[in-house]
């Protein structure tokens, strides 16, 4: 066994740490109950907690995260079931990352509520050791799987994923991120360990789906939604992988209007979604969960 191997295996021992949310789910799907869920997302916020001056062409006025929390509180009082995510890149941007390295941002997403999010190569900006002591005032998990992080002070502190439990629904979560070399400085992510999101990924979602019982399986992805080349993307991710059902985009700040499909190994269609950058949009997927199928349909809501 070679080294690449050897580390991959021992990586993958630690998959079975992941925190689980919620009571264990009852039989919903078999009897034919109908549960609704909505999944909010954001990506490449990159620090702008104000809306964009007026001065920002066509997208002067917009975001901002007192009018992302207004929209949120709203749709949370008319929906039941409500999860947030967020797709990394959360730092680097606005002078609010160069005076206060990242906490107001991170205490934001905290006040907002948010229920998951995954790293972006631009969360390493400040360096790791500024990354463990940001995340440490989260309140909530940081997924991701293909980082390796034992030999750094991120050792603990994220977890490959996560499960939410919804009415009767098991959602699980897991984050995937970009290759860091040659993309971040070595000084900013020391000794962390890049591992395939391709294996990974299929990896953690056949543990999620088979082993952990999840009805629904969401990666959340700082990989980019799709390259002219072989790099790895969403679009690669959703077609050589099995058991994702929804992909949450980042890095590349690709706006889609409403998701799209991608049929993955066994020929059934993955989701995938991305909501620009800079919190001008916030993602909404509205997901049907009946007789042991979900069904959704997705938009992107500007916040203004």
């Amino acid at each position: 066994m070679d080294a690449l191997q050897s580390n991959r295996r021992q990586f993958l021992k630690l998959l079975g740490t992941a925190a689980v949310i919620g009571a264990t789910a009852p039989e919903a799907l078999a009897k034919g109950k109908t549960t609704q869920l909505t999944i909010l997302h954001t990506n490449d916020v990159h620090s702008r907690l104000d809306p964009f001056p007026m001065d920002a062409g066509r997208n002067a006025g917009k975001g901002g995260v007192a009018r992302r929390m207004s929209l949120i509180e709203r749709i949370r009082q008319e929906q039941k079931n409500v999860l947030l995510f967020d797709a990394g890149d959360i730092f680097q941007g606005t002078p609010y990352f160069n005076l206060y390295n990242g906490e107001p941002e991170i205490l934001a997403m905290k006040r907002l509520g948010y229920d998951a999010g995954t790293i972006g190569n631009h969360d390493f900006d400040g360096g790791i050791d500024n990354m463990r002591d940001q995340f440490a005032k989260a309140g909530f998990p940081f997924v991701i799987a293909n980082y390796d992080f034992r030999n750094t002070v991120m050792d603990g502190r994220t977890q490959p994923s996560t499960i939410f439990t919804k009415d009767g629904i098991r959602i699980g979560v897991f984050g995937l991120g970009i290759q860091p070399a040659g993309l971040i400085p070595k000084a900013m992510y020391k000794e962390t360990k890049y591992l395939d999101p391709i294996e990974i990924g299929n990896d953690v979602a056949a543990r999620l789906r088979t082993n952990e019982k999840c009805d629904y399986v969401i990666c959340l992805s700082h990989l980019g939604f799709k390259y002219n080349d072989d790099t790895v993307s969403d679009n690669v991710l959703a077609a050589k992988t099995r058991n994702i059902d929804l992909i949450i985009g980042g890095h590349t700040h690709t706006f889609l209007e409403a998701p799209v499909t991608v049929n993955n190994l066994d020929g059934k269609p993955t989701v995938i979604n991305q909501v620009g950058f800079g919190g001008i949009y916030l993602g909404r997927i509205d997901l049907t969960f009946e007789r042991g199928k979900a069904t959704s349909t997705g938009q992107a809501v500007e916040v203004k």
